[in-house]
């Protein structure tokens, strides 16, 4: 039990600072509320109101912007190993990083050529 107790400790603070900032939040956070704070808020085109009919389509913008996110979420979640590891794979793992940059070189110049980096 005794290699347990750290992670278990660990878990009852974040337990704890999640639990207390939510009270923190509703006791210190304004009160007031109206229509504009209340209603659904879906990436800046006003929601219509529900129907099995009716169906919206989303700018081809969002998914651009979602893929980015990914794309570099992705690079930075593998290079951090790597980066760490880097002494000890040698070789074989500099070119499985640079098949790896290949990749995502691939998807960054699609998301240019799409017009996923222009904020406009």
């Amino acid at each position: 039990m005794n290699a347990y107790a750290p992670i278990l400790v660990l878990a009852a603070i974040a337990a704890a600072f999640a639990i207390v900032s939510v009270v923190i939040a509703s006791i210190v956070g304004p009160k007031r509320r109206n229509a504009a704070k209340l209603a659904a808020y879906e990436c800046g085109i006003e929601p219509l109101p529900p129907a099995a009919d009716m169906v919206q389509r989303f700018p081809v913008k969002y998914y651009l912007t979602a893929m980015l996110f990914i794309i570099f979420d992705i690079e930075i979640v593998f290079l951090y190993p790597w980066a760490v590891a880097s002494d000890s794979l040698g070789w074989f793992g500099l070119l499985a990083v640079a098949l790896f940059i290949v990749n995502v070189s691939v998807a960054y110049a699609y998301e240019w050529r799409r017009g996923g980096l222009r904020w406009d």
